[in-house]
């Protein structure tokens, strides 16, 4: 079998970041006790961050990447945009339909099922930065993304002028049009809901962006300097504006946007110049596994919680193997762990048989 992760062209580091990002996404999101979690691997409760915030925005992040490393060599080659189009529209439904039917999974109501998500917001991210990629050239995708950043601020600042965990723009429009369809911790807004969908889209594009850099003639260290110095300037000026509007994942205001963003193409630039300029990639290969079936990998994790929680089984082994074994916030990042390792079975098995999932 010819292998993928090493195929002439492939970029190797892409992938290790997409498996890293994917293995840290199972780990925050299955602890084996949500009472008893080191505090860097739980979302940050309000303003600021910590390392799971960083999670789904890379995720978004890389999938711009791989967007213009797809779709710019085909509209090169001349390419049909409608066609591609359609390809843009399918994966983003499919995805927005595997995130939906994991809610109802969990619901089994379609009156209280939860519409927003993860996968959702994936799949209509997808959709939009996809759309505006391929009718835009790179001063039309700059440009998308100023636009959707300024519509965010003048929607946020305009129509509710604060910031707060209640009376904010964003939860007036999911309480206007998700009421008894958001995440079941907060009933009045969501953190994946419509109106913070709109900077969202903008993590996408700023992954395309990088996309079209790694695409020049630079040398492939000019390519890490230029990725390390601009994620450098993007968090610096996210800290410069969070003077007037804060660091916030649940809303992905302004700020929370472009520090992302940064920190994407810092820690990509750095997984870059180790990987494909310095050449050690050996080592990494497991990550690179994780990462070629990503939606696939998390779609599993999501059953696999599912099945562990209703059948008993979570709380079999965490009274009988792992609580035994550690203090109660070892014990929970233990069966996180596990959980990881074993998902990584299963990626593993697909890269042997050869099975790559392509919506």
């Amino acid at each position: 079998m010819k292998d993928p992760v090493q195929s002439p062209g492939r970029l190797q580091s892409l992938d290790v970041f997409r498996g890293a990002t994917i293995a840290s996404m199972i780990l925050v999101n299955n602890p084996g006790s949500w009472q008893h979690i080191y505090p860097p691997l739980e979302h940050a409760e309000w303003h600021g961050w910590t390392f799971t915030d960083t999670v789904f925005p890379f995720f978004l992040w890389i999938i711009g990447v791989a967007m213009t490393l797809s779709f710019a060599k085909r509209v090169e080659r001349g390419g049909d945009r409608r066609h591609l189009l359609g390809h843009v529209i399918r994966r983003g439904l499919i995805i927005f339909g595997l995130g939906f039917g994991l809610n109802l999974l969990a619901s089994m109501s379609f009156a209280t099922v939860r519409i927003p998500g993860v996968l959702q917001r994936i799949g209509i991210c997808y959709l939009i930065a996809g759309t505006i990629f391929l009718y835009t050239r790179l001063r039309g995708q700059v440009w998308s993304i100023v636009g959707l950043l300024a519509l965010y601020w003048a929607l946020m600042t305009f129509g509710g002028g604060t910031f707060d965990k209640e009376g904010n723009f964003a939860q007036k429009v999911d309480q206007l049009f998700l009421t008894g369809h958001m995440w079941r911790q907060t009933r009045t807004w969501d953190p994946e809901g419509i109106v913070s969908t709109l900077p969202a889209i903008a993590s996408v594009l700023f992954g395309a962006l990088a996309g079209h850099l790694l695409r020049t003639r630079l040398s492939m260290a000019e390519k890490a300097a230029w990725l390390m110095s601009a994620g450098g300037v993007l968090v610096g000026a996210a800290h410069f504006l969070s003077f007037w509007m804060p660091v916030n994942k649940n809303l992905w205001t302004c700020t929370f946007a472009l520090l992302m963003a940064g920190l994407a193409a810092l820690v990509f630039g750095i997984w870059y110049w180790l990987i494909d300029v310095q050449g050690y990639g050996r080592w990494t290969r497991p990550l690179a596994i994780y990462g070629m079936n990503a939606i696939v990998v998390y779609v599993l994790s999501g059953l696999l919680a599912r099945y562990a929680a209703r059948s008993g089984v979570q709380e079999w082994l965490m009274d009988s193997v792992f609580n035994p074994a550690a203090s109660p916030v070892n014990a929970s990042l233990l069966y996180a762990v596990c959980n990881v390792l074993l998902l990584y079975l299963a990626a593993w098995i697909m890269y042997r048989r050869g099975w790559f999932v392509r919506f």
